[in-house]
């Protein structure tokens, strides 16, 4: 243990890798602990914010990393991975160094934890000494991730105080009384006196406009201040139609968009993300519960902004409210432990205090849970259940959660819909354990907006994980549900290629309740299932559906895979690639053991070989799985 003492610096680094924000909030609670430890110097970063050739001069290094889709990096890790993975790193590069590594998952998908698992393996391969054995948090768990964090924690300071006593001088039960521990907010708000005025209406201008306002506010959030966030363009809804049958249980629908502001270009099997609006009834009752006046002008920094050489030239001001309405989710998504715990110091009534204390304590851990993430409790409805805190507003800044964009698989073709980009979203909605009706925040007010009506929608287009396939390929499509979404993109396109190239065959495998209430497009894939159509026999394709509930045995995809055993083998010997889109919980994991028995058995070779064989696929780019929650 002596080469720790010796060559410590001890500063303690924290870095996160967050796709949501878990990851980040659980580093800067690591981080504030820490502090009231005594520990002399912690810095909290994101993995993209720190240069990795730097590691090896690091003595001590927590890692907090969540795992998004399919095992994959959160998108901020994916250059220090890449880093990491070098074969010129030998096994001695980080000899000295000491990490610990955290990671945030849910055990319900097959590739629980992987980032967290694969870093520690090679942080340890590359000479690397673990402080403390890896911990795992699951979304699963009554308390969610912090059921295995908090315990994680306390062995971390032991261990870190048995491994060099001047990280934390004050041994690691020390902790600073509470009371004098609420730092400042981090951020700082200026307010203006500004006369804009209200911008003229023309549809050009008002566009500018709203631009300007989304780019500006998006720019000023914490965590971002990044200066550019301009939508790639501004979208129009020209058509809202219902895909299942009215009360069926089911709300899907088929949104159609004209690009408004500026011409558009996408691939097949990309994403589109939506920047969602928000009930003005909702914004309008949080800014008066908050005491904020809606109509001054501020801009948002932070506090240390002569750190952040980027805030050159200076940001433009925005209007309170529209910074509210297009950065902060004050009425669908939860807020975090940490606001709880700030709550606390501004409650006036002493009950109230001492429920937001208790709440904010290890102890209050599993009831906190169940009030707030488990009932999906909005910042609003916390707010108005302790009606005695007045949070100032940098506070609310800091700590409200951010309004995110909701990415969409794309269901068109550019080439078939010139200027176009359609969507084909299920509307969320669920009972939370008190019986009170949630629905999802993006999907729900897409489908409550009328064509007729002028709303522009901020939009962003992202390549997807499912690659474009070149005319020529022959594709194996499983897509359940809205799952067939970017299958129909993929349809529409190579019937529009058939007309001037000759194209492979497709066979497509279709999943969802009933014939008669959610078979998806059915008319669409029919048609094209039909005389020399991409999807038709003839072709060498295939269109398969599975009926769930039209019998009294379940039917799924796999099923219908089964029966077309030898078809799919036979287009897997032509080179055929797999592409399997769709809800992420266990149908990709099924789907992949449909294949696996489907090589072995067609090719009469055993399970592991076939594995091996799917693997291969898998690296030559051939096995593509876009899967959401």
């Amino acid at each position: 243990m002596g080469s720790m003492e010796e060559k410590f610096d001890e500063q303690l680094l924290i870095l996160y890798a967050s796709q949501t924000g878990n990851a980040m909030d659980a580093a800067e609670r690591l981080g504030r602990e820490a502090e009231r430890r005594g520990c002399p110097s912690v810095s909290v970063l994101s993995i993209d914010e720190f240069q990795p050739i730097d590691l090896p001069n690091k003595e001590a290094v927590i890692f907090i990393v969540s795992t998004t889709g399919q095992g994959d990096n959160p998108d901020s890790m994916k250059g220090f991975w890449r880093f990491l993975l070098q074969k010129n790193l030998t096994r001695e590069w980080l000899k000295g160094v000491h990490y610990a590594v955290f990671g945030l998952g849910d055990s319900s998908y097959q590739k629980y934890n992987f980032v967290a698992k694969k870093l520690d393996k090679r942080l340890s391969d590359l000479g690397a000494t673990a402080i403390i054995e890896r911990g795992l948090g699951d979304d699963q768990h009554p308390s969610g991730h912090e059921g295995a964090l908090d315990p994680w924690m306390s062995a971390l300071w032991n261990m870190l105080y048995q491994k060099n006593h001047k990280l934390l001088p004050n041994g690691p039960d020390f902790v600073t009384p509470d009371a004098t521990f609420l730092d400042q907010p981090k951020i700082q708000i200026i307010y203006h006196d500004v006369e804009e005025g209200i911008p003229p209406l023309s549809s050009a201008k008002e566009l500018k406009y709203l631009e300007t306002q989304v780019e500006r506010a998006r720019s000023m959030t914490p965590g971002k201040f990044s200066g550019n966030d301009r939508p790639d363009c501004f979208l129009k809804m020209t058509k809202n139609r219902l895909l299942s049958r009215p009360d069926s249980g089911k709300d899907v629908r088929h949104f159609e968009f004209d690009a408004v502001s500026s011409s558009i270009d996408y691939e097949v099997g990309g994403v589109l993300e939506v920047l969602p609006g928000q009930s003005p009834a909702a914004l309008d009752a949080f800014i008066r519960r908050c005491s904020l006046n809606p109509e001054s002008y501020i801009t948002v920094q932070p506090r240390d902004a002569e750190n952040h050489d980027f805030l050159n030239p200076p940001l433009s001001p925005v209007k309170l409210k529209s910074f509210i309405e297009l950065t902060m989710d004050v009425a669908s998504a939860s807020p975090r432990r940490y606001f709880f715990e700030v709550m606390s110091y501004f409650a006036t009534a002493e009950h109230e205090k001492e429920r937001l204390q208790y709440f904010a304590s290890p102890e209050g851990r599993d009831d906190l849970y169940q009030y707030n993430q488990k009932e999906r409790r909005t910042v609003l409805e916390v707010l108005e259940d302790f009606p005695s805190v007045q949070m100032p507003f940098e506070w609310l800044v800091q700590l409200v959660p951010p309004l995110k964009t909701r990415a969409y698989s794309i269901s068109s073709s550019h080439s078939a819909h010139p200027n176009q980009v359609h969507l084909t979203v299920s509307v969320v909605s669920w009972t939370t354990p008190y019986k009170r009706k949630r629905t999802g925040l993006c999907s729900a007010w897409l489908a409550s907006l009328d064509p007729q009506q002028r709303v522009f929608i901020p939009a962003w287009f992202r390549k997807g994980s499912l690659p474009p396939p070149r005319p020529s390929l022959p594709l194996i499509l499983i897509g359940p549900g809205t799952g067939c979404a970017p299958f129909h993109g993929f349809v529409e396109e190579r019937a529009l290629q058939s007309k001037t190239v000759s194209t492979a065959p497709i066979i497509f495998f279709f999943g969802c309740r009933s014939n008669n209430d959610d078979f998806l497009y059915r008319d669409f894939w029919l048609s094209h299932s039909q005389k020399n159509g991409v999807l038709s026999e003839d072709k060498g394709g295939g269109f398969y559906v599975a009926f769930s509930r039209d019998q009294p045995q379940k039917v799924y995809v796999q099923h219908k895979m089964r029966e077309q055993s030898m078809k799919i083998w036979s287009l897997l010997t032509q080179g055929a690639a797999v592409y399997v889109a769709g809800s992420a919980n266990k149908m990709p994991s099924d789907v992949f053991s449909v294949f696996e028995e489907i090589v072995s058995t067609e090719s009469g070779v055993s399970r592991e070989a076939a594995l091996r064989w799917i693997r291969t696929l898998e690296k030559a780019g051939k096995y593509h799985v876009e899967a959401w929650s």
